[in-house]
């Protein structure tokens, strides 16, 4: 189970660079433009609210364009990845936008370890970040450790009936095909490419990968001694999760074509921790 770290490490390493450099992540125009926040963000608004003022971290950062986002917001923030190669992009964006942000190298289950108990008001992770943890009580746990008393999380994530959809077939029709719940095996993938436009092309590509229910999120959560506060289902995502069976509705999200109500997209869950 261990190798599941060195192996997708090995994938996030490798492009990290590559993401920094393509315009899907408009590395660009944090730069140029000091208030421009990243679209992820820009779609939490209405449901993030105001963190004004407060001491947040970002789990799972990549390079840092949502978590600078949050810094533009009011925010103090850190943000933790396990990806060296990924941080180095990260910090360089901080350094060119004069963001004060701190990024700390560290597996996500050692984030309480690394950076301390109850000291942050908000935990925010974003779009495809829970997949890569093969047990998400120990990742609420991690949150509740974080957390002062009242201090909340937010999350919007990859509809876990998403991930458990097939690539669409030549016929057009999209079926269920991988694990709606999480399972001690992860799913094994060997995909060359990766999710924005680039020319890179990428030696490790191998990775493996979990899927975690609504049901088993939430209950993980609560029996860390969180509150559910809010869950809000959502009928778009921001890359292209299906190929050809999707359209560009905008705001960097992509909506299924056909009936796109038949499909949960992401899902918005927010919770407090109990006083």
């Amino acid at each position: 189970m261990d190798d599941y770290r060195s192996l997708n490490m090995a994938n996030w390493d490798e492009r990290a660079p590559a993401h920094a450099a393509s315009a899907d992540y408009s590395v660009a125009r944090f730069v140029t433009e000091p208030d421009f926040i990243s679209d992820v963000v820009r779609f939490d608004l209405p449901l993030l609210g105001d963190v004004t003022g407060l001491r947040g971290v970002h789990l799972q950062c990549h390079i840092g364009t949502d978590t600078i986002s949050l810094s533009r917001l009011g925010a103090q923030m850190t943000g933790l990845d396990f990806s060296a190669a990924a941080l180095v992009e990260a910090r360089r964006l901080a350094e060119a936008t004069g963001a004060d942000v701190d990024f700390v190298e560290a597996e996500v289950y050692d984030a309480a370890e690394v950076l301390g108990r109850g000291r942050f008001d908000l935990v925010f992770t974003g779009i495809g970040a829970l997949c890569w943890l093969p047990d998400i009580h120990r990742w609420a746990r991690l949150v509740a450790d974080l957390l002062r008393p009242g201090g909340r999380l937010f999350i919007r994530e990859g509809h876990p009936m998403l991930w458990a959809l097939d690539e669409p077939r030549d016929d057009g029709v999209i079926a269920l095909e991988h694990p709606y719940f999480e399972l001690p095996e992860p799913l094994e993938w060997d995909e060359p490419g990766t999710y924005v436009a680039t020319d890179v092309e990428f030696t490790h590509t191998r990775t493996h990968e979990w899927n975690h229910g609504l049901g088993e999120v939430f209950t993980a959560l609560t029996s860390a001694g969180m509150e559910v506060t809010g869950l809000v289902e959502h009928d778009s995502v921001p890359w292209e999760a299906l190929p050809g069976q999707m359209s560009n509705v905008g705001g960097g999200e992509w909506r299924l074509t056909d009936r796109p109500w038949r499909l949960a997209h992401t899902y918005t869950l927010r919770a407090t921790k109990r006083g």
